[in-house]
């Protein structure tokens, strides 16, 4: 199963190099087997595989709510410049989406691809040409149009 779906990744980083956004969403729902796919092609592309929401855990640990708000942009700024070569492989962005940190999570990713591309994980759907974080009425649902990155869904 998830042989054609590494290829398509692969092909979407490809494709993603020449945008001005360069960025890959993998998305589906919790155990629908992202994380394989994006470990895979770490593998294949000999690039590491980042756990956003560890590496962010680690570095905002002693900050207050504020300082976290104020750097959180900076600290996964300076993550991606710390991986070499032009590929930045994500998983676990959960983190993003904490209400209390006051940042929108597609813009931060947009933003991080413009010097590198960014693929990562998203756990959620694509329906009705839509990107979608948790469900309508939960406090950290998210809901996106289609446009300006690229997508594979695992679904």
């Amino acid at each position: 199963m998830s042989g054609p779906l590494i290829d398509q990744v692969i092909q979407r980083i490809k494709e993603a190099s020449k945008s001005y956004y360069r960025l890959v969403l993998i998305v589906g729902l919790a155990g629908s087997g992202k994380t394989n796919v994006i470990k895979e092609v770490s593998t294949l592309a000999s690039v590491p595989l980042i756990n956003l929401n560890l590496e962010l855990s680690r570095q905002m640990l002693d900050l207050t709510e504020r300082k976290r708000i104020l750097q959180l942009p900076r600290i996964v700024s300076e993550i991606v410049d710390k991986t070499q070569g032009e590929l930045v492989l994500f998983d676990n962005i959960e983190l993003f989406f904490d209400v209390n940190l006051k940042h929108d999570p597609l813009c931060l990713l947009q933003g991080l691809s413009r010097n590198k591309t960014i693929a990562s994980t998203w756990n959620g759907l694509i329906t009705d040409g839509h990107l979608t974080y948790a469900v309508s009425g939960h406090p950290e649902y998210r809901r996106y149009a289609v446009r300006d990155f690229l997508t594979v869904s695992v679904e």
